[in-house]
């Protein structure tokens, strides 16, 4: 079983990112990328883009990912070259569909060509390792069911090429909300000091005093229940992917909500903070981090170029070096 994923560095790493993604990435084989050629579809800052991509790298080194299987998504040229014969396979109606599209691009003035072609781009990311499994958040489903239909498509068309990737889902962990407003997903694209986000590098005082100031709500009661108590309810969730246990069977060991945030607070940084020593020890030595990034960079290389190639040759291109 061959597994991939990235993370674009449109924002700092969450605590939600963490739990979701990164301490999903397991497989010692697997390909995990920075997906900074993703951050380009909208509106960016190089210099920011470029020290974000940087931070997020480090992070999945940190968070326990073996050197090998990170890379950074632009220093593999094979990802925009099969994006653009994917683009060659794909239909304007159905990218239309596409929900990212629709929320930040549809009918806006000045959208970017790339966001409507990003899930190509996705697409090509995971077609071109042989990929059998993709770890992804709830938001992605959709673009890994339409390189699921490109994939068919393009082997039906034009012969056997790809292997046609199956959508892992997470369960508890893709679950976490933002604590200011738990109806909505903790999102590593919120300002940098957005109260209801915990960055993976945020001090531990101030994680500490987000989590206290947890939205709740009047009564009193701990509970799990999602349409009443939701900010309870996402406090619930986060202790039991950080700390292990039952969300609805936690509920019953607290009365007050000062409790269930303090215990919550201890978990989170019981979590964080192992990360964070090794974050500091890895951003010390960038002679050492760029050497790991090479490594990913030269594996990930090797291993997309037949696919690359094969896609090549399958289109009627053979001979012609794109």
């Amino acid at each position: 079983m061959i597994s991939l994923s990235g993370i674009t560095p449109s924002g700092r790493l969450t605590l939600g990112n963490h739990l979701g993604a990164l301490r999903r990435f397991t497989a010692p084989d697997g390909y995990y990328f920075v997906a900074n050629l993703h951050a380009m579809t909208t509106n960016h800052d190089p210099r920011r883009l470029a020290a974000l991509t940087r931070e997020t790298a480090t992070l999945m080194l940190a968070a326990g990912l073996p050197p090998g299987t990170v890379f950074i998504q632009s220093t593999v040229p094979a990802h925009a070259q099969l994006a653009y014969l994917l683009e060659c396979t794909s239909y304007i109606g159905e990218l239309s569909r596409m929900i990212q599209y629709k929320e930040k691009g549809h009918g806006r003035p000045m959208t970017r060509a790339s966001l409507f072609t990003y899930p190509c781009l996705m697409a090509a990311d995971i077609l071109l390792y042989g990929t059998d499994r993709v770890p992804v958040g709830g938001d992605q489903d959709q673009h890994v069911e339409l390189a699921r239909d490109i994939a068919i498509r393009f082997n039906r068309e034009y012969g056997e090429t790809f292997v046609v990737p199956q959508l892992e889902k997470a369960a508890l962990a893709m679950r976490i909300k933002d604590l200011a407003n738990p109806t909505a997903k903790m999102n590593k694209s919120d300002a940098d000091d957005a109260i209801g986000t915990i960055r993976l590098l945020d001090p531990p005082d101030v994680i500490r005093r987000q989590v206290m100031r947890a939205v709740t709500d009047s009564d009193g009661e701990v509970r799990h229940d999602e349409v009443e108590k939701p900010g309870v309810t996402n406090l619930l969730e986060i202790l039991a992917a950080c700390a292990g246990g039952d969300p609805v069977e936690l509920a019953a060991a607290y009365t007050t909500y000062g409790a269930l945030k303090a215990d919550v607070a201890d978990a989170v940084l019981s979590v964080i903070e192992p990360l964070q020593k090794r974050y500091a020890d890895l951003a010390q030595d960038p002679a050492e981090m760029d050497a790991i990034l090479a490594q990913g960079r030269d594996r990930a290389i090797e291993a997309s170029a037949p696919r690359l190639e094969a896609a090549i040759r399958a289109m009627g291109l053979a001979g012609s070096p794109m």
